[in-house]
């Protein structure tokens, strides 16, 4: 595999020239965490790793697994904990998300899972002929309904499930949470600038939390000039 190593924020990151790329995607689920303290972290479907290991940066006494089904990615992730001085806390483990439920994960097990799950049900839109990006594009390995079974079976009872999607499956997502006993408790619309609709959602669901449902000031991304917008900067760790 062919592979470039890029810097975000504090990390160094390997990743594959022709495959799946990380994208501002994670940068905004990173960002969108505002939790005080948490022990410990999953994410679920972690590509090469970045998510995970920002936030092991952001909560330096928590442990933070990484779940990975395509193994390419997941060497990539393993390498990128090492290169990141994190290996005492955080590992990668390949495997399929829909599996955890019946294997070692345990019931319970984390106060925080994150996901950057795949945005597309399978015949919407072109799929991608490199299969690194295909499967993280689409649902080809993951339905959102798995994912979302997965994530409560994870959690404690308190705990949060925070997840970036696309708008058009708001209310599906919504339902998918409900029915697993994951209440939606904060909601941010994604705009590419202010006159656009929104790109992306960023949701927040509670393990058995109660009903009340908080939207947030809506982020843009994008000035009217095209630069990047002083949140976005601040996101990337930008010096203006």
């Amino acid at each position: 595999m062919e592979v470039t190593l890029d810097s975000i924020r504090d990390l160094r990151l390997y990743q594959s020239r022709l495959g799946y790329r990380f994208s501002v995607d994670s940068l905004l689920l990173y960002n969108f965490i505002n939790l005080k303290r948490v022990h410990s972290i999953a994410d679920l479907g972690a590509g090469t790793g970045i998510i995970g290991m920002l936030l092991a940066k952001k909560y330096p006494s928590a442990q933070v697994t990484l779940y990975e089904i395509q193994e390419g990615l997941a060497k990539l992730a393993g390498e990128n904990i090492i290169r990141n001085c994190l290996e005492d806390r955080v590992r990668v483990i390949t495997c399929d998300i829909r599996t955890l439920p019946f294997i070692d994960a345990k019931s319970g097990e984390f106060d925080l899972l994150v996901s950057n799950p795949p945005f597309r049900v399978l015949k919407s839109g072109r799929l991608n002929p490199e299969e690194e990006r295909a499967i993280a594009r689409h649902e080809i390995k993951l339905r959102l309904k798995d994912l979302v079974k997965t994530a409560s079976y994870l959690l404690r009872v308190k705990g949060r499930f925070c997840v970036i999607h696309h708008p058009w499956r708001l209310s599906e997502l919504v339902e998918a949470l409900r029915r697993e006993d994951l209440e939606p408790k904060r909601l941010r619309f994604v705009h590419s600038h202010i006159f656009s609709d929104a790109k992306m959602i960023l949701m927040e669901a509670v393990k058995n939390g109660k009903a009340g449902l908080k939207v947030e000031k809506p982020l843009y991304l994008y000035e009217e000039n095209g630069r990047y917008t002083k949140e976005l900067q601040d996101i990337y760790d930008i010096d203006t």
